[in-house]
């Protein structure tokens, strides 16, 4: 059990970079909760489906998806820099910018990023011989839990930066790109 609880808090540790990052940008209640099932929602599948698809398929994806899921996770937070550089010119101040959480298609896209190389963790789970059901919910209550606390403290944050919070966002997934990337997250 304390494994299981150690792999789920290290896999909620990128969750958690991420979402400060996202709420940094500034987002509502309902946001938050979409972050929160979204990113949880990837935690806990992709151990599932590393420990469903087995040791060979699980270890040879789990080298590559590290370095897809830091190239994605890179992009996006390219992208989130871009469009905030890009709003900041000549855009009218009275329309607010929509913040990273509110924009399915990155959050999806992030989501998968952060969660992409725990494919492999699936399999390790499998050698622990936890129940499926147990490492579900634990992986999923830890990261939707993170997920919300970073979501909050980045909140906090962006509340202070104002205008530049999609942008500080943005250099956020870019770091934790990288971080993931160099392994230390």
């Amino acid at each position: 059990m304390l494994a299981l609880l150690l792999v789920a808090l290290s896999l909620g540790l990128s969750n958690f970079a991420a979402s400060v990052g996202i709420g940094v940008s500034g987002i509502d209640a309902r946001a938050r909760l979409r972050v929160g099932v979204v990113f949880g929602i990837f935690e806990t599948g992709m151990p599932i489906l590393g420990l469903l698809l087995g040791r060979s398929l699980a270890h040879a994806l789990g080298h590559a998806a590290h370095w897809i899921g830091a190239a994605l996770l890179i992009a996006t937070g390219i992208y989130a820099v871009v469009q905030a550089l890009r709003g900041n010119r000549g855009q009218d101040a009275k329309i607010p910018a929509t913040p990273a959480g509110q924009r399915t298609g990155r959050l999806l896209i992030t989501g998968a990023a952060l969660s992409i190389d725990n494919l492999a963790v699936g399999f390790a789970l499998g050698t622990f011989h936890v129940s499926l059901a147990l490492a579900a919910i634990v992986i999923g209550v830890i990261s939707v839990s993170m997920s919300l606390i970073g979501l909050e403290l980045g909140n906090r944050i962006g509340t202070r930066l104002g205008e530049r919070g999609e942008l500080i966002g943005g250099l956020v997934l870019i770091g934790v790109g990288a971080a993931v990337a160099s392994g230390i997250v």
